[in-house]
């Protein structure tokens, strides 16, 4: 099946629009249809083995969403005492999530048990499988700006307080929290790339030839 000229432009429109939704939100619900389609792509994604180690916690309710708002600030202002006292500020500053905010979260976990202790593919990698979920994510990412819908990975947030809050058991590794609604609007930058907290890396010095040491 080939993919036409306008499939592929549709495609990296949706890549070079992406971005890491903390705002904007608003009240308007995501149907059930199109989160079946968001969810449908995460759960199409490449994975190691085949072995599809990913689940997906639906989190809409505000008693849920208050728990790990508070595990969210109290793990914020740990993470602000890494920073420089000038860095601290400008971090502060900044809004991370949309835990509230947004009308629906998802945890992602990985179950490294699923379909055996062996499977193709992590026999020399075994985390192989953590990065097969990351996979399923990104699928989400890019889905859900297709569908016109944000969505923010929440990474400022311990395990514990995921595990303990949406009960998810121990051998359960949990890869992200997402948070996704429909906004008011998408940025034409990532917002720290705006804010100049960091610049867009040249890619051309990204670029290797045969070696690490020869750039393209």
């Amino acid at each position: 099946m080939n993919i036409t000229d306008v499939e592929r432009d549709a495609l990296y429109k949706v890549i070079y629009s992406r971005r890491d939704v903390r705002k904007d939100f608003i009240s308007k619900a995501i149907p059930d249809e199109v989160l079946a389609r968001i969810l449908k792509a995460g759960h199409h994604a490449p994975s190691v083995g085949f072995m599809q180690p990913w689940d997906f916690i639906l989190v809409t309710e505000e008693e849920t969403k208050n728990a790990l708002k508070k595990g969210y600030e109290l793990a914020s202002v740990e993470s602000a005492q890494k920073f420089s006292e000038e860095k601290r500020e400008e971090y502060q500053s900044f809004k991370l999530e949309g835990i509230l905010e947004a009308p629906l979260g998802i945890c992602v976990t990985c179950d490294r048990e699923r379909n055996g202790p062996v499977v193709i593919g992590r026999t020399i990698k075994p985390e192989m499988d953590l990065y097969s979920t990351v996979c399923a994510i990104q699928n989400i990412w890019l889905a859900a700006r297709a569908e016109n819908i944000g969505l923010g990975w929440v990474s400022i947030i311990h395990d514990d307080v995921l595990r303990e809050t949406l009960d998810i058991p121990d051998n359960i590794e949990i890869i992200a929290y997402l948070c996704l609604g429909y906004v008011s609007n998408f940025k034409d930058k990532p917002e720290l790339e705006t804010f100049g907290w960091l610049p867009r890396e040249n890619i051309s010095q990204l670029i290797h030839k045969e070696k690490w040491s020869k750039k393209a």
